[in-house]
């Protein structure tokens, strides 16, 4: 166990690595001239016509979450697994899964507390937005990946009582 010192200098230095971590800053899609079609328009997902509207923007900004954590996290996840954190490979997608599940927990929470939204829907976007921060941590102190994976169980676990509410409100998630 570490004497109250240690442990308010870990958590300070802790608080400052983070707070300095680099941020990943996606690049504007500029369609290329000569070819017209090469950018794609994907339609969003059909809402009941009763659907509530606090709802249906929660809902909408948590599945952009989802969407793109899960996809930074599971490049993390592929590269680590047979691995370890010495590979300079899963060193890379370990920033950048951490990166993006900083932001995933900010904009859940964001999400989370839109005005007027239901609580059940609120709630579980709390719990995985705070799942999406015990796991950055643990991917930046490099726990093992049991321990990893328990997280990202409980997170997809948050997610889909979610995905439920909001479905049950008339939209998505």
């Amino acid at each position: 166990m570490l004497c109250p010192k240690a442990t308010t200098a870990l958590l300070i230095a802790l608080g400052i690595g983070l707070s300095s971590a680099a941020t990943a800053v996606a690049d504007d899609v500029i369609p290329d001239p000569a070819s017209p079609d090469s950018v794609v328009q994907v339609a969003g997902a059909p809402t009941a016509d009763n659907a509530d509207p606090v709802a249906v923007q929660a809902c909408a900004q948590f599945a952009q979450v989802l969407d793109g954590s899960a996809t930074y996290y599971g490049d993390f996840a592929d590269s680590y697994e047979g691995s370890g954190y010495a590979d300079p490979a899963v060193a890379t997608s370990n920033v950048t899964g951490r990166t993006a599940l900083r932001e995933a927990a900010g904009l859940s929470m964001g999400a989370a507390n839109t005005p007027g939204l239901a609580p059940d829907i609120a709630a579980p976007m709390r719990t995985w937005s705070l799942g999406a921060t015990k796991l950055l941590l643990k991917m930046g102190l490099r726990i093992d990946g049991e321990s990893l994976n328990s997280t990202a169980a409980e997170m997809n676990s948050q997610a889909t009582r979610a995905q439920e509410a909001c479905a049950a409100a008339g939209t998505h998630a």
